[in-house]
């Protein structure tokens, strides 16, 4: 380990009672599965805690004035990734693409024009991810993107502890005496973004903004991650958000 102290309580409430008081409420049936699929304990070691890594193509980084164009699912656990079970959705946002949209995710008119919308996908989208830890780089678009996308069809949000694997990156990166440090000499802070992230571990150079490649490049980043700052043995508390 590299002296990392992984914190000792869940940055929001118990979500163990958050996910049963929802699905207590949920009028969706979709939705109250979910919910009703309980989570491991928080203090389950990492290494016994089944993960779904879930990344998103979208059309800006507002979740209130854009769509999601794409979503990616990866299960995977800290020892094994399961490429088998994979899961991976093109979905057509309520709006037409922009051109920047469709040189940025190389998701094309063509490939819209008679793709589902989430509603319809979003039974299948919930099963993958039910009674998995969901893993994100970067939780500010999955959770809130999809949360705010599922209140428009049906009626209620779906928000749920994730794992961040850039929040982990930016605890030893960004909030160490050696990071301050840096900036005090004034040098720019280090790269957290996933490649440069992966770069660090060693891991290879995966093609970018696509969903499907970029959860599989997440899950792998957390596997290094564990093995590398933290240990098997450290409780689901001290990682999840």
């Amino acid at each position: 380990m590299n002296g990392i102290r992984p914190r000792k309580k869940v940055t929001q409430a118990d979500w163990s009672a958050y996910m049963q008081a929802r699905a207590a409420r949920a009028h969706d049936a979709a939705i109250a599965r979910f919910f009703a699929t309980p989570l491991p304990e928080p203090d389950t070691p990492i290494r016994d805690v089944p993960m779904a890594a879930l990344d998103m193509e979208t059309t800006g980084l507002d979740e209130r004035r854009h769509a999601i164009l794409s979503i990616g699912v990866v299960p995977f656990t800290l020892n094994r990734i399961r490429l088998a079970e994979r899961r991976y959705w093109v979905v057509k946002p309520p709006r037409p693409l922009s051109a920047s949209s469709v040189a940025y995710h190389h998701i094309t008119h063509s490939e819209i024009a008679h793709a589902p919308d989430l509603n319809d996908i979003l039974e299948p989208l919930l099963e993958a991810l039910a009674g998995r830890v969901v893993v994100v780089h970067f939780r500010n678009i999955e959770r809130p993107f999809l949360d705010a996308a599922v209140k428009a069809r049906r009626g209620e949000g779906v928000m749920f502890p994730v794992i961040d694997t850039m929040s982990l990156e930016a605890r030893l990166h960004r909030q160490s005496l050696w990071s301050r440090f840096r900036r005090w000499l004034g040098r720019p802070p280090v790269s957290i973004r996933l490649n440069a992230s992966r770069d660090r571990y060693g891991l290879p150079l995966y093609q970018g903004h696509h969903a499907l490649v970029d959860a599989l490049a997440t899950a792998e980043l957390l596997q290094a991650q564990i093995a590398t700052n933290y240990d098997e043995k450290t409780p689901l508390r001290a990682l999840w958000c």
